[in-house]
C-alpha cells in the first residue's frame, strides 16, 4: 500500500514538472471550420473558451506549466495532408498541437483570464508572421551588385546600429517605437519597448529587438517609403514624440511639424485630430550616419 502511495506521489510530481501545450482556437470562423470534423465534440465557441479557460485554470491548480498554442484550421489540415494523417482524429489534432509546441505562435499560461489571452495569442501571431514575412523579404534581397555584400545581412546590421543610435539619443525614460514598412501583401508593423534609467544600459526584449530591426531592414533593403516613431515618458514630464520618414534606404528625421501633423490627422479621413494634452511634438534627431560600403 505505503509502495503504490509512493509511485502515485511521484506520478504527481512528474505531472507537475512535465510541461504541457494546449491548442486554442481562437477565432470563431476558425471555430467553425473545425465543426465540419465529427469527432470535434464542439459546437459553440464561446462554451469552447470557457471550457478552455476551465482546464488550464485546473492544470494550473495542479502545479502544472502550460503553453497555449494557437491553433489554425488550415495550417492543421496541410500538416495531416504532409503526414498522411487522418484530420478527423483527436489524435491527429493532439500531434499537430505538440508540433505547434515547437515553432508555432504560443503564450504561457499564467492564470490570465481567456479574454486576455485571445489577444495575446492573436498578437503574438500576428508578429511571428510579420516577422518570417520580413525576413523572407530580407532573404530575397541578393547581392549588391557593387559591393557584393549580401543585402540581407548588411542591411540587418544598419538597422541594428541605427535602433542603438536612436536608443542611444533618446535618453532616459520608457521607449515606445513603432515601425512601419508598406510591402507588397501587406503593411509591416513592429513594436518595440524599452526602458533606459540615467546613464544605465538599455533594457529591452532581445526577440522584440530582433523583429523591430527585420522589419526596419526588409524597408531599407528595398527601399520602402516607411516611417518610425518614438514615444518616451518620464516622471513629472510631458512625454516627448519623434518621427523619422524612411526614403530610399535612409532615415529622414521629421520637422516638429511633420510629426504634430502626422499624429494629428486622422488616417482614413484626412481630418485633424486634437493635440493630446501632456504630449509635446519634436523633431527626429539624426540617427542614420553614411554607410561604410556605399
Amino acid at each position: 500500500m505505503a509502495h503504490t502511495q509512493h509511485i502515485r506521489a511521484v506520478r504527481r510530481t512528474l505531472r507537475r514538472e512535465m510541461p504541457g501545450t494546449v491548442g486554442l482556437i481562437a477565432d470563431a470562423h476558425d471555430f467553425t471550420a473545425m465543426t465540419r470534423y465529427r469527432s470535434f465534440v464542439f459546437d459553440d465557441h464561446a462554451l469552447y473558451l470557457r471550457q478552455v479557460e476551465g482546464l488550464l485554470r485546473s492544470l494550473s491548480a495542479q502545479g502544472a506549466h502550460t503553453t497555449v498554442a494557437l491553433f489554425d484550421p488550415d495550417e492543421f489540415t496541410a500538416f495531416c495532408t504532409t503526414q498522411g494523417l487522418d484530420p478527423d482524429t483527436p489524435a491527429s489534432r493532439t500531434r499537430f498541437t505538440a508540433e505547434l509546441a515547437a515553432g508555432g505562435a504560443c503564450v504561457a499560461y499564467a492564470g490570465q483570464p481567456i479574454d486576455s489571452l485571445v489577444p495575446q495569442l492573436i498578437n503574438k501571431a500576428v508578429r511571428k508572421a510579420t516577422w518570417e514575412y520580413a525576413t523572407l523579404l530580407l532573404a530575397e534581397a541578393g547581392d549588391c551588385a557593387e559591393c557584393g555584400q549580401d543585402i540581407g545581412r548588411d542591411t540587418f546590421d544598419r538597422a541594428s546600429r541605427l535602433l542603438l543610435n536612436l536608443l542611444e539619443a533618446a535618453g532616459p525614460g520608457t521607449h515606445h517605437l513603432v515601425c512601419s514598412i508598406p510591402a507588397q501583401e501587406e503593411q509591416l508593423i513592429a513594436v518595440l519597448h524599452a526602458e533606459r534609467t540615467g546613464s544605465d544600459p538599455v533594457r529591452l526584449d532581445e526577440a522584440d529587438a530582433a523583429e523591430f530591426v527585420t522589419v526596419l531592414a526588409a524597408g531599407i533593403a528595398r527601399e520602402s517609403a516607411g516611417g518610425l516613431v518614438l514615444r518616451t515618458a518620464e516622471p513629472d514630464s510631458p512625454d516627448r514624440l519623434h518621427g523619422w520618414r524612411l526614403r530610399q534606404g535612409h532615415l529622414d528625421p521629421l520637422t516638429e511639424g511633420e510629426v504634430f501633423s502626422a499624429y494629428c490627422t486622422d488616417a482614413e479621413t484626412g481630418e485633424p485630430l486634437a493635440p493630446e494634452p501632456g504630449v509635446e511634438y519634436r523633431p527626429g534627431f539624426p540617427v542614420d550616419h553614411p554607410d561604410p560600403h556605399h
